[in-house]
């Protein structure tokens, strides 16, 4: 069983290995139907795990007024819930959309929740991840400061992992479907705005 297993997780790790572009991925959408990121060829994306009950939950704000802003010039957000940092993304993903568009209108896409790290995590943010590694707190950022001495407590290493370290990292994609940049959670929003723009 051991060695299917493994057998298992060295095919998936050749199929990710060949993808060249993020729209080679399918992913499920808030009502579990099958969506091929395919239908975003041309768009600027920023794919984001999120989470309802975090420090950084106010992001959500700063994200619509993102697409709002440039939505009409090819810009969209994508938004994959995630419970795995602190359980700060709970309930269904009906809870977390009616949450989302109760507290911050949210008009861009969001799919339904998934692992971004480990044995489940889907496979386009193991192809993300691959393509862009651990980018750094911003140290001048309170929450940044603790972040990095907490996980450094626990892993002196950690910044060697190219894992998703909390809620709200974030991947630049361009309009052919490459990895441009990733912005950790203290990134400011003024430097995604720029780089993005940067691409439209």
């Amino acid at each position: 069983m051991r060695k299917v297993l493994l057998g298992l997780f060295a095919l998936l790790a050749v199929s990710v290995a060949a993808q060249d572009n993020v729209y080679e991925f399918s992913v499920k959408d808030a009502q579990g139907k099958d969506v091929s990121l395919s239908e975003y060829k041309g768009s600027v994306l920023l794919i984001v795990n999120t989470a309802t009950k975090c420090g950084f939950t106010p992001q959500y704000k700063d994200l619509e007024g993102l697409y709002a802003k440039y939505k009409l010039r090819g810009f969209v957000v994508l938004d994959f819930p995630c419970n795995q940092f602190g359980e700060q993304a709970p309930g269904s993903i009906s809870e977390i959309h009616e949450f989302c568009t109760a507290n911050y209108d949210i008009q861009f896409p969001q799919f339904d929740k998934v692992d971004v790290n480990g044995k489940n995590e889907i496979p386009l943010f193991t192809y993300l991840k691959k393509e862009k590694g651990f980018a750094g707190f911003d140290l001048e950022d309170p929450i940044g400061k603790f972040l990095d001495a907490s996980m450094s407590k626990k892993n002196p290493n950690y910044k060697n992992s190219p894992d998703i370290k909390w809620n709200f990292t974030k991947f630049l994609v361009d309009k052919n479907g490459k990895v441009i940049k990733r912005f950790e959670p203290t990134a400011k929003m003024s430097d995604v705005e720029a780089e993005l723009l940067k691409l439209l």
